[in-house]
């Protein structure tokens, strides 16, 4: 596979013509705060990768436009790598949940996103009380550094049930049902002898039959549901 990182020089004048003052030494300046992370040669030449090239180039023009320090910079820095997006003002926010056509949620994107617990109520748009009871009803993880995406969408709809009138207490059978429509999956698994075989052996991978078996599970749910609904109208 070809390697298509760069070279200082290449960088360079990749970057002059938006910022014509950029120089090898302010590049090598920004890579001693860390503010990127050039891969190396064996022979100790820096390669940069178009990562690192747009890196700067948020670099660049944070402190040009913005005028950013350089601690401004590397937290929002880090929360881009934790899968945050950094708007024009500064603000931090989470991106959108991808949707595919149908409805559903789609693959996450590239940078898995981390949320510390403080960023999860911002984005989920709940109190540090309905957080501190989803994580004691176990509809949140506890004991953790950072939460994923997958704890964001359990919050936001948690934070939208329980401004509508519910207790949280009251959600806790929900993680409960979630969990026992995995046991469907692991039977299917087990009866068609699966489990422990990948697509490369000729078989379906454990996480296909499972994701096949949960979507059916919730599209059965919802239709149930609907058709509940359609009898009390």
């Amino acid at each position: 596979m070809a390697d298509d990182r760069i070279g200082i020089g290449a960088l360079i004048r990749q970057l002059e013509g938006d910022f014509p003052d950029v120089t090898i030494s302010k590049i090598r300046f920004l890579e001693s705060e860390g503010l990127v992370e050039p891969a190396r040669t064996p022979s100790g030449y820096r390669k940069y990768s178009d990562g690192d090239v747009e890196r700067l180039r948020f670099v660049l023009t944070a402190q040009r436009d913005r005028f950013w320090p350089l601690k401004v910079i590397r937290e929002r820095l880090d929360a881009m790598d934790r899968g945050l997006a950094v708007a024009d003002d500064g603000e931090v926010v989470p991106p959108p949940a991808p949707v595919d056509d149908s409805g559903r949620l789609s693959a996450r994107a590239d940078r898995p996103l981390r949320l510390t617990a403080i960023e999860l109520q911002h984005a989920a748009d709940i109190d540090t009380s309905t957080f501190r009871e989803l994580i004691s009803y176990g509809l949140l993880p506890k004991d953790r550094e950072h939460f994923d995406a997958d704890d964001l969408d359990v919050a936001r709809i948690c934070g939208s049930l329980v401004a509508a009138g519910i207790d949280v207490r009251h959600l806790r059978p929900f993680k409960s049902a979630a969990e026992r429509e995995l046991s469907p999956a692991d039977h299917v698994l087990g009866q068609q002898g699966l489990r422990g075989r990948g697509a490369d052996a000729g078989g379906v991978d454990d996480e296909s039959v499972r994701r096949m078996v949960l979507e059916g599970c919730l599209d059965l749910h919802i239709a149930l549901v609907r058709r509940v609904l359609g009898s009390a109208g």
